[in-house]
């Protein structure tokens, strides 16, 4: 998505804020509003939702970011011993952001979806060799990743003829981190298209045992620029939107990563137990400037497991799965961002 500062609008306010006490439960207020609350604890940060509009915030800071272009003053949320509390104040002003009229034809959408079979050429990841039955079979990383990569992009394709699906490698082929990332970024996009990054890879373990599927993001700790600085642009309310811009990924992140853990566990049952959701500062493309996860498909150092990931069938419902997480996604994104109306 093009993220340019000049479509941005930074409200002063012509008069002394009075900074209320955050004495109203977030979350209880917004059920009784019907609101939709997305509350990352970890990064501190958050969105609320309705009407196709959307406020992003963050504990401690005296701003709110409506619809991804104003920025403007408030109370601060305030955490206290895990609750999340607001003001009045705080409340009133997203009350009259949600009831402002949305234009349908000034909505943003998902306008590209690369995936990104992780490993290839001579670099075949982690790999495996099992014996059951007298037969021997051996499971590579980087076979499996390009499997159900080319499944995923198939179905991708299909559904979204009108999008942008991409893979970073279709082939056994070697790509570093740096190319991966530079594959990413280089997505030419829309003024109000946005991209999402997928990374599929296989997991091993000293312990054997070890098995079941998990998605990752990039931690909130690792800090990067997502922003194109243009112009004469004042440092301090670049790096006020850059950082707002960083925990709107990472908050989408983490949605995209709970649709496709749902859209996994839907498809694959019993066959496979889930993990859950985990963050990292390692993550593999820690420098793309978008919305990212990585999907570790299942453990290749399980017998049992890997025979599944040999299986093609198996990985048929692997990527359906991670394809339904990431349609769940597109849609909430669309009807979001989009102004359609959403509730």
């Amino acid at each position: 998505m093009k993220k340019k500062l000049l479509f941005l609008t930074f409200l002063f306010s012509l008069f002394s804020l009075y900074s209320q006490s955050a004495n109203l439960n977030l979350i209880t207020e917004s059920e009784k509003l019907g609101v939709s609350v997305y509350w990352d604890s970890l990064s501190g940060s958050g969105l609320l939702e309705k009407n196709g509009h959307q406020l992003s915030f963050r504990a401690g800071d005296g701003f709110v970011l409506q619809d991804y272009k104003k920025l403007v003053l408030t109370d601060a949320p305030a955490v206290k011993d895990g609750v999340l509390y607001v003001t009045k104040s705080f409340l009133d002003s997203a009350d009259k952001l949600f009831k402002t009229e949305t234009n349908e034809n000034n909505g943003y959408k998902i306008g590209a979806i690369l995936i990104d079979p992780g490993h290839g050429g001579k670099d075949p990841g982690a790999m495996m060799t099992h014996k059951v039955k007298s037969k021997t079979f051996t499971v590579k990383e980087k076979d499996v990743n390009l499997s159900v990569g080319k499944m995923l992009y198939s179905r991708l394709k299909s559904a979204y003829p009108d999008k942008k699906i991409l893979m970073t490698r279709d082939t056994d082929k070697f790509l570093s981190l740096a190319e991966r990332t530079e594959i990413a970024n280089g997505v030419k996009l829309g003024e109000k298209e946005a991209i999402l990054y997928v990374s599929i890879h296989v997991n091993s373990s000293l312990d054997k045992k070890a098995s079941g599927y998990e998605v990752w993001y990039l931690s909130p700790g690792y800090r990067r620029t997502v922003l194109e600085k243009t112009g004469d642009v004042d440092k301090n309310l670049f790096n006020v939107m850059n950082s707002m811009m960083e925990e709107e990924y990472t908050t989408e992140s983490i949605l995209i990563a709970k649709f496709v853990m749902d859209g996994i566990a839907a498809q694959v049952g019993n066959l496979s137990s889930p993990r859950g959701i985990k963050a990292e500062e390692w993550f593999v493309v820690k420098n793309s400037n978008m919305p990212a996860v990585l999907v570790e498909v299942g453990f290749l150092s399980n017998e049992k497991e890997a025979a599944l990931l040999a299986d093609n069938s198996y990985l048929q419902k692997m990527s359906l799965g991670i394809y339904n997480g990431l349609s769940a996604f597109v849609t909430h994104f669309e009807r979001s961002r989009g102004f359609t109306g959403a509730k």
